[in-house]
């Protein structure tokens, strides 16, 4: 892992991401796309009503029953800073079965889909490790591993925004262990 591309490009912030000034915010998105809790309800609130339109019409025209577990969708951002809201859903959490490949799936997917569009910049919340309950060391290491495989390819500054401090602080000590 190269600690000197992270140290450029990867910052880990507390805040809210409605309100970062950057070309793409990602969503933590359920399969309908029509808004929820947490920080999916966040940016449908703050990215005011057509957001909900617009994922409407990607029901309606692209993913009638609901967008799968890692795969991505886009739409414009509306009243929120950032240009475009990627749209993805996590896994939910279950000690049976290994769903990391479906998590990393809404980090690459997502990196991937920015880079297509031309945007350099990209912010992320933390996918999956609220009610869908992933632990949350490790989805920290599998965003890790995405971002060591997709930073090469793509030149885009990431940001992780984490709700608490507790969490970007988690997150930190992961990275650390882990470069």
């Amino acid at each position: 892992m190269d600690k000197d591309l992270f140290a450029r490009r990867v910052s880990v912030i507390t805040g809210d991401i409605t309100q970062l000034e950057v070309d793409v915010i990602v969503n933590a998105a359920n399969h309908s796309l029509m808004g929820g809790g947490g920080v999916d309800g966040a940016i449908h609130r703050a990215a005011g009503p057509e957001l909900k339109q617009a994922c409407q019409r990607l029901r309606d025209t692209d993913w009638p029953d609901g967008l799968p577990d890692g795969k991505v969708a886009l739409t414009d951002g509306f009243n929120l800073p950032a240009r475009y809201v990627i749209h993805t859903v996590g896994p939910v959490y279950a000690k049976t079965k290994d769903k990391s490949h479906l998590l990393a799936n809404c980090y690459r997917n997502a990196l991937a889909l920015a880079d297509e569009r031309g945007c350099r910049s990209i912010a992320f919340p933390a996918i999956s490790t609220g009610i869908y309950g992933y632990p949350f060391d490790e989805a920290a290491r599998v965003v890790l591993n995405v971002l060591d495989e997709a930073l090469p390819r793509h030149e885009l500054d990431v940001t992780l925004c984490f709700f608490s401090d507790k969490d970007a602080e988690a997150f930190a000590t992961v990275m650390q262990e882990v470069l």
